[in-house]
C-alpha cells in the first residue's frame, strides 16, 4: 500500500468509527466483556485450526504485504531484458555477469530463474523447474489466505454467542434491574464487534494476500517466459517487443509511439527501398 492508500484508510476509519459517537452515547458502544469474548472466542477457534508455525507465517505474510510491495512487471522486464544483453556476450565474461546480477537481484524468484538460466538445462527441465515452484507458492498462499478467510467465519459466530451469554445473564437476574442493565449492553455490542472484526479486520487482510499473491505470479510467470525467451529468441528488439506483451498498453515503449513518429518511419522506410538499385532487388528475389 502506498501512502494515499494509508490515509484513505484512515480517514474511512475515522469517520467509521466516528458514527457510533454521533449520537452522543458514545459509552454504549464499549464493552469490555463483549470484547474479549469476541476476540478470544475467535483465536482460540483460529489456534485450535491451525498450527502454530502456520499462524507466525501468515502473521510474516501480512507484514510483507504492507511493507514489501511487488516490483512492476516494467522493471523486471529492464532486468531481463539486461541479462538478455549480458547473455550475448562472449564465454566467461557472460556468465560472471548472470552470476553477479543473480546474487543482486532483490527478488527471489528472479534469482532462482537467473540462476536456472545459467546451469546446462534444458528446455521442458527450466520450465517444469519454475512452474512447479510458482505452483507450491500459490498452495502456501492459498493456505495463509485461507487462515483469515477462516476468523472472518469465526468473528459473527462469536459475536452471536456473546448475544446468547448476555441475554442468558439478563435471564437469571431479572428480578434485579441493575443485572439486566449490564448484561442487555453485552448482548448487543457483541455481535457488533464480530461483525466488525470480520469485515474490518480478516476479510481485508484475505483479500490482500489475495491480491498480492496475483501480481506475485503474474510477475513469476512474466520471469519465466522471459528467461525461455532469452535461450530462444537471438535478436533483442524481437526479445523487447515480446516481453512488452506482459504490459499494459501505455506501459509499451513501441506502442506509445505517436503517428508522426510512425508517419517518418515509413516514409524512411520507403526512401531505404527506392534507393536500393534495381539489378540487386532482382537478385535477392531469386536467391
Amino acid at each position: 500500500m502506498n501512502k494515499h492508500s494509508w490515509i484513505a484508510v484512515s480517514l474511512f476509519t475515522g469517520i467509521f468509527f466516528a458514527s457510533f459517537f454521533a449520537g452522543g452515547h458514545a459509552a454504549l458502544f464499549v464493552n469490555g466483556i463483549a470484547l474479549v469474548i469476541v476476540t478470544c472466542g475467535t483465536l482460540g477457534a483460529v489456534f485450535l485450526c491451525y498450527p502454530t508455525a502456520d499462524l507466525h507465517a501468515a502473521l510474516r505474510v501480512v507484514r510483507n504485504v504492507y511493507r514489501h510491495p511487488p516490483p512492476a512487471s516494467a522493471e523486471i522486464i529492464s532486468a531481463i531484458l539486461e541479462v538478455a544483453v549480458y547473455s550475448r556476450g562472449n564465454g566467461s565474461k557472460s556468465i560472471v555477469a548472470l552470476e553477479n546480477m543473480s546474487e543482486q537481484s532483490t527478488v527471489s524468484f528472479l534469482k532462482r530463474a537467473l540462476g536456472l538460466l545459467i546451469d546446462p538445462l534444458k528446455d521442458d527441465e527450466l520450465s517444469e523447474i519454475l512452474h512447479t515452484e510458482m505452483f507450491h507458492f500459490k498452495q502456501r498462499r492459498m493456505q495463509i489466505e485461507r487462515i483469515f478467510r477462516q476468523g472472518a467465519l469465526f468473528a459473527p459466530a462469536f459475536g452471536v454467542a456473546g448475544s446468547v451469554i448476555g441475554l442468558i445473564n439478563m435471564l437469571a437476574d431479572f428480578a434485579t434491574p441493575d443485572m439486566i442493565l449490564q448484561s442487555i449492553p453485552v448482548a448487543l455490542t457483541s455481535p457488533l464487534y464480530g461483525i466488525v472484526l470480520a469485515n474490518a479486520v480478516f476479510f481485508p487482510l484475505a483479500e490482500a494476500i489475495h491480491a498480492k499473491t496475483q501480481k506475485e505470479l503474474l510477475i513469476q510467470m512474466l520471469i519465466t517466459d522471459g528467461v525461455m525467451i532469452i535461450r530462444r529468441e537471438p535478436n533483442s528488439r524481437r526479445l523487447a517487443l515480446k516481453l512488452e506483451s506482459f504490459l499494459t498498453p501505455s506501459a509499451r515503449a513501441y506502442e506509445n509511439r505517436s503517428l508522426k513518429e510512425i508517419r517518418e518511419r515509413l516514409r524512411d522506410l520507403h526512401v531505404e527501398i527506392a534507393a536500393v538499385p534495381p539489378t540487386l532487388v532482382d537478385k535477392r528475389a531469386v536467391a
